[in-house]
């Protein structure tokens, strides 16, 4: 088991860039004729919150080659009481099912789907599909997938990576909620009474 997890988190997170990032933004900048990554680059509090998320990624990125060149170096981190196929297999399910489920809500965004806010464009507010049962179902799905990392590989610095990369997400979920409802008013707001920032259960 120890050996499909070296080599399966690098090639997830690899698929999960090139098809949910890089796929996914080729397609919508060929529809809006521009670059759907809006991040700005200036000494603005909102980038810098952009430049965090870019630096937890490329922590990521590397803590998960690592393994596959020192295979034994994770074990020295390791949280034994969670290191047992059970949760492993259990955090496995997790990254595939986040996988399925960001790249099914990016495909439901269209033209819409941006990297970042949009201050120049107005985007269509979508509220079909996974949007029915999250507002945020890229950085629901997102997040679930760095829980199943963690449980997939449970560390301490998996775990840290996890919270950071999730409370980033939550500052970044709450300027994009302040654009939207700048930009929809009174229909996001009605959409925001109705369904839940991350998930709603009915």
């Amino acid at each position: 088991m120890t050996d499909f997890i070296i080599f399966f988190i690098p090639i997830y997170f690899i698929l999960f860039f090139l098809v949910s990032f890089l796929g996914i933004s080729i397609a919508v900048a060929k529809k809006i004729g521009k670059n759907p990554n809006v991040l700005p680059k200036n000494d603005s509090a909102y980038a810098l919150v952009g430049w965090y998320f870019k630096l937890i990624l490329i922590v990521l990125w590397i803590y998960t080659i690592i393994p596959l060149l020192f295979p034994s170096t994770g074990e020295n981190f390791k949280i034994q009481i969670l290191d047992s196929d059970l949760f492993q297999y259990f955090g496995i399910g997790l990254m595939l099912i986040a996988f399925i489920w960001v790249v099914i809500a990016q495909l439901q965004m269209k033209d819409s789907w941006r990297i970042g806010i949009d201050e120049h464009m107005k985007t269509e507010l979508v509220t079909t599909g996974l949007f029915q049962l999250s507002r945020n179902p890229v950085f629901f799905g997102m997040t679930v997938s760095l829980v199943g990392f963690f449980f997939t590989f449970p560390t301490i610095i998996t775990f840290f990576l996890a919270v950071i990369g999730s409370i980033l997400m939550q500052i970044q979920i709450r300027l994009e909620e302040e654009h939207l409802l700048r930009q929809h008013g009174s229909v996001y707001l009605t959409y925001k009474k109705r369904v839940g920032r991350m998930l709603s259960l009915y």
